[in-house]
């Protein structure tokens, strides 16, 4: 069993310009005091066919944790236009928000981004070069791909079987993108819920309040 479950994420300001900042409101519970940091990151992927022009928009530390229920509010600068090709900031990409414990992801939350002109005559007759601050993402939320990987929490514990990652359960990161671009989705704010399991309510998260983390 996870030491630690993803309740809920919402996104916070969508629509909203290419250029703004993005922002989610992370809930959690920690069933099991956790001594060392959990590591929340933000990736966006420039390009479905290359990785090596996805950027780290964000990664910050929480930690240590003690068993309880936390929500928290994740800031991220938006992507840097000059390290994406021209015919890839318009149209479909993919957003991954993901939490690692000691090194080990163990969830990965995948979103659709979808980035055109607001303005009706630019995306009826678009510039040759991109006008970067006429863009507008939608991050469409109401379907997003969770992917959960069994790790080891307490790794001192090494008979501890039950909680060795199960390496049969890791997905490419790139093959889960082209999966997500091969999809179809519509925007709306929603619950997390993973592939493999039913929709659950999401937990109280009335013993701690928002509080903002960014660089």
């Amino acid at each position: 069993m996870s030491a630690v479950n993803l309740t809920n994420v919402t996104v916070l300001n969508n629509p909203a310009l290419f250029l703004s900042p993005f922002q989610f409101e992370i809930s959690y519970e920690c069933l099991v005091p956790l001594k060392d940091d959990l590591e929340w990151k933000l990736t966006y992927v420039g390009s479905a066919e290359d990785e090596t022009y996805d950027q780290v928009l964000e990664s910050v530390l929480v930690g240590p944790i003690n068993v309880g229920n936390y929500r928290f509010v994740f800031e991220a600068d938006p992507p840097d236009a000059l390290k994406i090709r021209e015919e890839d900031i318009i149209g479909v990409t993919v957003l991954l928000l993901t939490c690692s414990y000691l090194g080990q992801e163990f969830v990965r939350v995948g979103y659709y981004v979808n980035n055109d002109y607001e303005d009706e005559h630019l995306r009826e007759e678009p510039p040759q070069k991109v006008l970067i601050d006429k863009v507008q993402r939608n991050i469409l939320a109401d379907k997003p791909r969770v992917t959960k990987f069994p790790i080891n929490f307490h790794p001192e514990n090494i008979d501890d079987q039950s909680e060795q990652p199960d390496h049969s359960a890791e997905v490419a990161t790139e093959q889960e993108t082209e999966t997500l671009l091969d999809e179809q989705a519509n925007p709306a704010n929603c619950e997390v819920k993973s592939d493999h399991e039913e929709e659950e309510a999401p937990s109280s998260v009335s013993d701690h309040q928002p509080a903002l983390v960014s660089a």
